[in-house]
């Protein structure tokens, strides 16, 4: 395997230390991922240099001209306090002709654009919940063809950001508290959609052109009071004292029906290629008690880090860690020879 230089990109917060010994998994949950990628990199035989950036784009491009990485390692999920600047930092690589890893900009952007992308896969008739967007300073009005109960939650925001047991409504009242909720308090338009109950499922696709599905993971919370929706709140997704209370654990699923598995399958292939992703994503369903699937969203930056979901359903079908972070390089190095071959 060639040795390559490569960028790991990431905020200057998130830089982990040398060493971590002495540390608790809660110490080590802020930067979990870019110890566990940089940690790979080097074992795989790579020479990797870290960047640190908080608001200032000049680093970046003096690293490049200096440093000339084969790839960049992109870890970076916000740029000047803006999750929805990363895109234009991928578009900058394009202009520059930089390897990168992870989704185009293109792709990345319908992330931060939840509404733009479900009307998108809509028109394309991908089983989703109805939904209905709320900008801010507009009246909040339910419209008829959505039917209690509704999950509201941010449009650009992910990570379960502003997602808690109230985002569950049954009622016009409760549905107005929580919108002006999203828009006081998480700062963006406020999308709403259909609550399905079911089990939640989640598929991690990897590739360009050629695409392959992991096996389907699941999430349980076996000690959260039967009388709380099973979603994935805030509290749940960052919370390490609150997930060990109510038991979360993350498997691959079993016992799903027959035919389940396959049409998931295709639907994740298909809408990745709907909104034009690369590298690698995550989708988010949701399997009914009648057997129906709907798609929630499609993650194109899931966590990457050993141990989450998408790294354990990948080493299910006998990828370990250290393949996943290679092949994760070598799709970025493709990516751009197919971007150069097609101009």
């Amino acid at each position: 395997m060639k040795k390559l230089r490569v960028l790991a990109l990431m905020h200057e917060a998130l830089i982990p230390p040398d060493s971590i010994e002495g540390l608790t998994d809660k110490d080590m949950a802020p930067w979990k991922t870019e110890y566990d990628v940089l940690f790979t990199l080097e074992e795989l035989g790579h020479e990797s240099l870290i960047l640190g950036v908080c608001n200032e784009l000049d680093p970046i491009g003096q690293t490049l001209r200096d440093w000339k990485p084969h790839i960049v390692f992109n870890l970076l999920e916000e740029f000047n306090g803006q999750a929805t600047h990363i895109p234009y930092i991928l578009a900058y690589f394009e202009l520059l002709k930089q390897p990168y890893t992870g989704c185009n900009p293109l792709g990345l952007s319908f992330a931060y654009n939840k509404a733009l992308a479900k009307k998108l896969l809509s028109y394309h008739d991908i089983p989703m919940p109805r939904f209905q967007v709320f900008p801010r300073e507009q009246s909040i009005q339910r419209p008829k063809h959505l039917s209690f109960p509704l999950i509201v939650k941010s449009d650009t925001d992910h990570g379960s950001v502003g997602i808690s047991q109230a985002s569950i409504v049954r009622g016009d009242r409760k549905l107005k508290e929580r919108v002006e909720y999203i828009h006081d308090r998480i700062r963006t338009d406020a999308i709403v959609e259909e609550y399905i109950d079911g089990r939640e499922l989640y598929v991690g696709v990897i590739g360009n052109r050629h695409l392959q599905t992991l096996p389907i993971w699941e999430m349980f919370f076996p000690r959260l009071p039967d009388s709380a929706p099973r979603i994935a709140t805030s509290k749940i997704k960052w919370d390490l004292n609150y997930q060990t209370k109510i038991g979360l654990k993350t498997r691959a699923a079993t016992n799903l029906p027959r035919g389940v598995p396959e049409r998931i399958a295709r639907i994740s292939k298909r809408v990745y290629r709907i909104l034009g992703q690369s590298g690698y994503a995550r989708m988010d369903f949701r399997l009914a008690p009648d057997g129906g699937i709907y798609l929630l969203e499609s993650n194109p930056r899931p966590d990457l880090a050993y141990g989450e979901d998408f790294a354990e359903s990948a080493h299910k079908m006998g990828i370990r860690y250290e393949e996943l972070i290679q092949r994760i390089v070598t799709l970025g190095l493709g990516y751009q020879r197919q971007q150069h071959n097609a101009g």
